[in-house]
């Protein structure tokens, strides 16, 4: 009996024995059931629980398994986490400009944002240690089908916008808990949420993320797996149906309203559009290059053409964001720019007076919790500047390693570090979009695992 050397796809693993599948619970089950599984974890109300629930599996996974590999560079980000969790010494100070108090609220918070990051540092080492028992293909097969699910819950939510109900974890919580607006996100499954600063009730797709921002963010991310494993030469018959996902995947798209979401498409794809070219891959420039124009001009030619331009237009939360961003890097360099103060904080007062904030007839003059409205900013305001240096080095040295790559998978690993970055300044990252950056993180330290083939 001879045992078979299966190389796992796009180029960049060597030569490991993965091992038959079994069914849903085979190799790499956690990651299956997360992500196969992801439409029925929405509707249950279980999105957000279901990726600590799997990363608790992958914790005894790793425990049973061999000594734990990690990434190269990991000290940073080993030295970021223990940044982080101290950051909890300053969960009850008083921040410059912001509001006193907080009492265990903030330490439920602090608890809470401390879990992500112990998930996302999990499924990192998870990838990375399971380079033999789950191929490479498969875990870009499962964020590429991630992609179509985003996309298509984005469909359904410019098709029927109203689309909502109780899910079960909403009727099993006790209702003083389902009643406050940031449990109910979590937990009540809804298609769309809608916005009307463009002059009319915009619908804007959600679904199976709590809000919009965080689902352009997703699809951001899963798009270049989506490319990898759709359109890859392993890709078999999702080949003939990824034009249409991606044609369909327009109308979200746009109808998001996402702008975070447009300037993240456009800068990946010119950097995949120079990493091609750099790596000698003149056919794949050249079909990348004429799907742009030949879209570019069907899209201007369409009514979405217009919905584009007018959003622009509308800057809406530019000062909000950019008062939020001025305010947590001038109170945290006043107050604690080494560590930060651990969780986020409640503004005193609007931007423009002490002595403004929400009223009945204008919700938005109270100024958001200073820490949100972008990933990077809850890192300044929660670990600092040190910790913000440290997070911030640990993916750059990643992109960096994998930055002269000619694979495939180096070029869609990179192009999620790049996009997270970008995003980071825009949307609150920290969630299961950072899950998927880190496993993109995992699947490049794979390249750096020497196995010797297993002889027949």
């Amino acid at each position: 009996m001879t045992q078979e050397v299966v190389r796992p796809a796009y180029g960049t693993d060597t030569g490991t024995p993965v091992p038959p599948r079994t069914g849903l619970f085979g190799p790499g089950w956690p990651l299956s059931v997360l992500y196969l599984g992801f439409p029925l974890w929405w509707a249950l109300g279980l999105a957000q629980v279901i990726f600590f629930a799997m990363a608790a599996v992958m914790v005894v996974h790793l425990r049973r398994g061999g000594p734990l590999r990690v990434p190269r560079g990991f000290t940073p980000w080993l030295l970021f986490l223990v940044w982080m969790f101290a950051g909890v010494l300053l969960v009850h100070a008083t921040a410059p400009h912001t509001v006193p108090g907080g009492g265990l609220g903030r330490v439920a918070n602090f608890g809470v944002w401390a879990l992500w990051y112990l998930a996302i540092t999990v499924v990192m080492l998870y990838v990375v240690n399971t380079a033999r028992e789950v191929s490479t293909q498969r875990i870009a097969r499962l964020l590429g089908w991630m992609f179509v699910v985003t996309a298509g819950f984005g469909v359904l939510a410019v098709l029927a916008p109203s689309l909502e109900f109780e899910s079960p974890m909403e009727l099993v919580l006790p209702h003083s808990l389902v009643s406050t607006n940031f449990v109910r996100t979590l937990v009540h499954p809804s298609l769309s949420s809608s916005s009307d600063f463009l002059g009319y009730v915009q619908p804007r797709p959600t679904a199976p993320f709590p809000y919009s921002n965080a689902w352009g963010n997703n699809l951001a991310l899963y798009l270049p797996f989506f490319f990898l494993a759709w359109l890859g030469r392993d890709a078999g018959w999702r080949r003939k149906l990824a034009p249409v996902v991606l044609v369909a995947a327009v109308f979200p798209i746009i109808f998001s309203l996402n702008r975070g979401l447009w300037i993240s498409l456009a800068l990946a794809g010119g950097y995949v559009a120079v990493r091609l070219a750099v790596n000698g891959r003149t056919r794949a420039l050249q079909v990348l290059v004429a799907a742009v124009v030949i879209g570019g001009i069907a899209f201007t030619a369409s009514p979405l053409y217009d919905t584009l331009v007018l959003r622009v237009e509308t800057p809406h939360s530019n000062d909000r964001r950019a008062g939020t961003a001025e305010t947590v890097v001038s109170t945290t360099a006043q107050g604690s720019p080494v560590l930060g103060y651990g969780t986020t904080r409640t503004m005193a007062g609007s931007f423009s007076s002490l002595a403004g904030g929400e009223t009945e007839s204008c919700h938005q003059c109270a100024a958001p919790p200073l820490g949100t409205q972008g990933f990077m900013w809850r890192l300044v305001l929660t670990t600092g500047f040190g910790g913000t240096l440290l997070c911030l080095w640990f993916f750059g040295a990643q992109f960096l390693r994998r930055a002269r790559g000619p694979a495939p998978l180096d070029v869609a690993t990179c192009t999620v570090l790049l996009i997270a970055v970008v995003c980071f300044f825009v949307y609150d990252s920290l969630g299961s979009a950072l899950f998927t950056v880190m496993i993109a993180v995992g699947l490049m330290a794979r390249s750096d695992i020497t196995e010797p083939e297993v002889a027949p």
